[in-house]
């Protein structure tokens, strides 16, 4: 799997989504290897859309359509100021990926991360205990964009049930972990989408 990841301060909120909404009507059947997107703003204006590809020669091909050109050039005037992308084949599926069921997104940010260490707690959250423990997370994908740094996509039930599941005591048997995890988090940036656009 290949993604890449937008960022921006965005101008005009209703626009963007209908510029989004409008590829996935009209430019969508021609992008082949297009495997989906998840995209929204913060409450504070921030913009953010992943997009999922087969391979990066899909994205690439796809990225040479005289219309993705034309379509991006007015995509573009949603934002205010400079555009950042983030290109990354090094991807992790947890849990299962995304949903598109979601009601809630957290899209998760962090430098200077132990891979080794971060994969050990994977293990630990995959098992039939944490799903239990945390029904309320659909799955999520990891995006690794440099050495220790990640841009991770959370897809959760609702954000109710994602507050009320970040409350819960966790069972005898991942107390250990979640000690570790919560330590980990503590430099994380957490950026919230609460009207997620799924494609």
């Amino acid at each position: 799997m290949f993604v890449q990841v937008i960022e921006g301060r965005v101008g005009d909120r209703d626009r963007l989504r209908r510029q989004l909404d409008l590829w996935n009507e009209d430019l969508r059947s021609g992008a082949t290897g297009f495997l989906g997107s998840t995209g929204g703003v913060t409450d504070d204006g921030r913009g953010i859309v992943v997009a999922r590809f087969e391979s990066v020669a899909a994205a690439r091909a796809n990225e040479q359509r005289p219309e993705q050109g034309r379509w991006w050039a007015e995509t573009e005037e949603c934002f205010d100021g400079d555009v950042s992308f983030s290109d990354s084949d090094d991807v992790e599926v947890l849990l299962g990926g995304g949903s598109d069921g979601a009601g809630f997104v957290q899209v998760l940010k962090d430098h200077g991360v132990d891979r080794d260490r971060m994969r050990a707690l994977d293990r630990a959250f995959d098992g039939e205990i944490a799903v239990s423990f945390r029904p309320d997370l659909l799955g999520s994908i990891r995006v690794w964009t440099g050495s220790g740094s990640y841009v991770e996509v959370a897809y959760f039930t609702s954000e109710a049930e994602a507050r009320e599941g970040e409350r819960k005591q966790p069972p005898a048997e991942l107390a250990e972990a979640m000690g570790d995890f919560e330590a980990m988090m503590a430099g994380v940036e957490f950026m919230d989408l609460r009207d997620p656009w799924l494609h």
